[in-house]
């Protein structure tokens, strides 16, 4: 019983790409077919002044709540159209960021992932590579250890962790690879970190705990990496976005406990950060409703070390995902996106809008990040449109 076993895990684990095994089921995967040409000329840091602006799909296809194709509409928001993806490009907006979560599309215990969410995945990228837009396409919420299926960062699970974001990014880089050009591209994880942990959200250099949830992210982002460009073609050098924990700017100042993977490629690495910043103005509920000087000083500080520690040295920045939740401000939220924008874009840094669809402040401010109405295809607040693309730099 034990050889046949053996046997059955054997065939599962041949060789997909060169030197690499993985367990998922390859018959069941959805295989890049087409090919076009990857522009190997273009540096990160003309690619990120290349992508402007930009806007999140968000509580789509991340939405974890259920299985299948189904679990799109999950938390409310409508079934993406080419209507709306269309509109989207045509507003300006020139880069979309799609998070994706995978954990609850797997069809076994061996990280096989569902070919029709695969393909449906793919039907929503491509409609934004035909607009002629960047896509940023990610593992969202599968931070789901140690309950279940996903990843944790931390050693105790790390095994577990290693063959899911392995094999996870092993069947993305098949369906997403010699089809795509470089205005795809990838971001590794999405806010790794210690869920229900009492630093979560913010490191702690005093925490030993902290410091083991970097040292397990650090070999998780490098295992993403080593896997997409063991899959070869256009993925040997797509760019690909890897971030600290959860994505905090915090994470990278501690204690250089955070460390670039290494790669096989020369500049095709671009960091990520989340700025809803500050916290106070930009997200508390109900926090503060005008935008003061204080409140700049604080961003100016961040672009500043953000440039600084990266840019300046050649990694582009990508802020993929910032915003100031609606607490009925208009002008006082204008002048947050004014500031924000002008002076991250100085530094050549795209800055991603975050858009759960939620807009309407009427009883709360909590997280109203809504922007784009996805059933009529036009935006709730088009002054704020405005402020972005009029005060996007690299535009």
């Amino acid at each position: 019983m034990k050889k046949i076993f053996a046997a059955a895990l054997l065939a599962l684990s041949l060789p997909l790409f060169a030197g690499e095994k993985y367990l998922f089921s390859s018959k069941k995967a959805v295989k890049d077919k087409e090919s076009v040409k990857f522009n190997t000329e273009i540096s990160a840091i003309d690619l990120v002044k290349d992508m402007k602006c930009g806007w999140n799909l968000g509580n789509t296809l991340d939405a974890n709540a259920k299985q299948g194709l189904e679990s799109e509409t999950s938390w409310g928001q409508p079934l993406t159209t080419k209507e709306m993806i269309d509109a989207i490009a045509a507003s300006g907006i020139k880069t979309i960021r799609i998070p994706c979560s995978w954990a609850n599309h797997l069809i076994d215990d061996k990280y096989t992932i569902d070919s029709e969410w695969m393909k449906r995945v793919k039907q929503i990228v491509d409609w934004a590579i035909q607009d002629g837009m960047y896509v940023i396409l990610n593992d969202h919420h599968d931070n789901l250890m140690p309950r279940g299926k996903g990843y944790y960062p931390s050693t105790l699970n790390y095994n577990e962790s290693m063959l899911f974001v392995k094999n996870i990014w092993a069947q993305i880089s098949l369906a997403f690879n010699k089809g795509y050009d470089e205005h795809l591209i990838f971001e590794v994880l999405n806010e790794p970190r210690r869920r229900e942990h009492e630093h979560e959200w913010w490191y702690n250099q005093g925490c030993t705990l902290c410091r083991d949830a970097a040292s397990s992210l650090n070999k998780l982002n490098q295992i993403a990496l080593n896997t997409i460009r063991a899959s070869g073609k256009n993925n040997a050098k797509r760019f690909v976005m890897v971030t600290g924990l959860a994505a905090s700017i915090n994470s990278y100042q501690a204690d250089n406990s955070w460390k670039m993977p290494k790669d096989t490629e020369d500049g095709r690495i671009l960091i990520s950060v989340h700025l809803y910043t500050p916290y106070t103005f930009a997200m508390q509920n109900p926090g503060e409703t005008t935008f003061e000087e204080k409140h700049a000083g604080e961003l100016k500080y961040n672009f500043d070390w953000l440039n600084e520690r990266f840019v300046s040295k050649g990694i582009p920045v990508v802020i993929g995902e910032y915003g100031a939740t609606n607490k009925n401000n208009p002008e006082e939220r204008a002048k947050w996106f004014e500031y924000f924008i002008r002076e991250s874009s100085k530094y050549g840094m795209v800055s991603v809008l975050w858009d759960n669809g939620d807009w309407n402040a009427s009883n709360t401010f909590e997280e109203k990040f809504g922007f784009f109405n996805r059933k009529t295809n036009e935006w709730y607040f088009p002054e704020i449109l405005k402020t972005i693309l009029d005060n996007c730099s690299n535009n």
